[in-house]
């Protein structure tokens, strides 16, 4: 078992695998808890894998050590965003970039152990699931989905440029809480219209929340996996 994720295997044969990453600061245990509040039917057969990001310093968190996906600066998710603003915010491309080596490590593994793409999901939280949207539209092959919850597209200016036919047709499920005070809501729309312009099939859910997730934002997902 890899040391640096948390791995739940399911009572049965694994036949499916989501890789769940989590925010910054948080570990792989963060999201750990809502697997058995999930339908039987997925988890009876699906591998949930939690990573854990590296150590880096954090800027806007003054230097400190914490797990993250990549390096966040001062006042990027804090003025009101307009459309043009998602495509110039100040980003950790390296770290970005680093962080989706990461994830693609895992999901070779997965390969690996015989499941396939089309029965993979990608999932995050916050920075997780810029990764996982960073991630899953440059991928070329063809995933089960890619879960975005609470959070935003990276590198927009660099998307169009460098995704992926293969996942044109990818589910993407997109939830944020309407009153986010770390990444605002305006944001998670941005990125949605934004991703809808260039065709994807995003699947958008907001909650009367800050930046967490609800109990109803749980049977949303469930329902969505379960499709």
């Amino acid at each position: 078992m890899d040391t640096n994720a948390v791995v739940i295997e399911p009572p049965e044969s694994a036949t499916a695998s989501v890789i769940w990453l989590h925010g910054l600061g948080a570990d792989g245990h963060d999201f750990e808890p809502i697997v058995p509040q999930l339908p039987k039917n997925i988890t009876r057969h699906t591998r949930f894998i939690f990573p854990h990001a590296p150590q880096r310093p954090i800027t806007i968190n003054g230097g400190m050590v914490m797990r993250g996906w990549y390096d966040v600066f001062p006042m990027d998710f804090i003025a009101q965003p307009d459309a043009q603003e998602l495509l110039a915010i100040r980003q950790d491309a390296q770290g970005i970039y680093d962080s989706d080596k990461i994830l693609c490590r895992y999901m070779a593994e997965e390969l690996e152990r015989g499941i396939s793409a089309q029965r993979l999901v990608l999932a995050g939280f916050s920075q997780g699931g810029a990764i996982a949207l960073h991630t899953g539209l440059r991928y070329p092959l063809t995933l089960a989905g890619i879960m975005a919850l609470s959070t935003y597209l990276p590198l927009a200016d660099t998307v169009e440029s460098e995704i992926h036919a293969a996942n044109r047709q990818a589910p993407i499920f997109m939830a944020h809480g309407q009153f986010d005070q770390q990444i605002l809501f305006q944001f998670a729309q941005h990125s949605r219209a934004y991703l809808e312009k260039l065709g994807y099939n995003v699947q958008w859910h907001s909650y009367n929340m800050q930046h967490n997730v609800s109990p109803e934002e749980v049977v949303d997902i469930g329902n969505w996996l379960s499709a």
